[in-house]
This record gives C-alpha cells, sequence and structure tokens, in this order.
C-alpha cells in the first residue's frame, strides 16, 4: 500500500513539476497570476481568480503563499457543483483565499508545520507524515517562485470549512 501511495505522490509530482517548469514562460519575475497563466494546467484556477475579483489582490505586493489546485483537481468537483460555485462570489471568493497563506511559506517551512491560517480566516491542517498533505490535498509540487511569493501545486481543491 505504501508503494502504491509513493507511486501516485511521485507521479502526481512529475505531472506537477511539468505544468511549470517545462514552460519557458515562468518566471520567479512574474506574479503569482502571471506565474498559473503562464504554466499549463491552471486555466480553471485562473478563471476563478478572475470570476473572484481576485486578481488585482494576487497580483499586489504579498508576499503570498499559494496552494494551487490544477485543472485536474477543479475537475473532481462534480460539474453542477463548480459551475454553482464559479457563478457565486462571495462563496467562490471563500473557496480561493482558502487556498493562500499570507507570507512566503517555502516547503522546508511547510515541513515544521502542523497548520496554517489563511487569508480566508480559516486554518488549514498540514499532515507530514507520508509527503505532504493539505488538508486532503496533497502537494505535488514545491517552491515555484514568483515575484510576489510561492506557489505549491496541490491535487484537491479544498473547502473551507462552513461557518
Amino acid at each position: 500500500m505504501r508503494f502504491n501511495l509513493f507511486s501516485k505522490t511521485l507521479t502526481g509530482a512529475i505531472a506537477g513539476i511539468a505544468l511549470l517548469v517545462a514552460n519557458p514562460a515562468v518566471s520567479a519575475d512574474a506574479d503569482i497570476v502571471d506565474t498559473a497563466i503562464a504554466a499549463d494546467g491552471f486555466d480553471t484556477l485562473v478563471a476563478a481568480v478572475q470570476a473572484a475579483g481576485l486578481v488585482e489582490t494576487l497580483k499586489g505586493e504579498g508576499p503570498f503563499t499559494v496552494f494551487a489546485p490544477t485543472d485536474e483537481a477543479f475537475a473532481k468537483i462534480p460539474e453542477a457543483d463548480l459551475q454553482a460555485l464559479l457563478a457565486d462570489q462571495e462563496a467562490l471568493t471563500a473557496v480561493l483565499t482558502y487556498h493562500v497563506v499570507p507570507g512566503k511559506v517555502m516547503a522546508a517551512d511547510v515541513m515544521g508545520l502542523e497548520e496554517a491560517a489563511t487569508v480566508q480566516g480559516a486554518m488549514v491542517d498540514i499532515d507530514t507524515t507520508d509527503g505532504v498533505m493539505v488538508n486532503d490535498a496533497t502537494v505535488v509540487a514545491t517552491d515555484i517562485e514568483a515575484s510576489n511569493g510561492v506557489i505549491h501545486v496541490i491535487d484537491t481543491v479544498i473547502m473551507p470549512p462552513e461557518s
């Protein structure tokens, strides 16, 4: 079982790294939004950030740490639920800001954490027992630097607790 989990994590990590590293347009001089736009595999995230009106915020000075779900992560959400979320700016903003931690938290720093406060206000759980998990999402690529922070790629959209 441990091998299967490792194999899945390794495969996901390779895919996540390929999304960002294989694209020469991705550069540490680009901000978080431009980095996501330049990389393949983040179209849904970029559309969601635009729909929520968060582009200027995430292009701001920061620094920000973004746990960025891939298009495949968004595809795990049933289509009707995803469309409803994209149409509800308040709920969408809550979900997206739940993926953002203030400050620049590199992978080495994440390894020493059990939880982190998000911009949304709730905490995310961090488990480094076997790889790195943020709530129920596996971190598949780390330390993609941007001019205003850092991106860690995750394989699942994480949802904030209901208030």
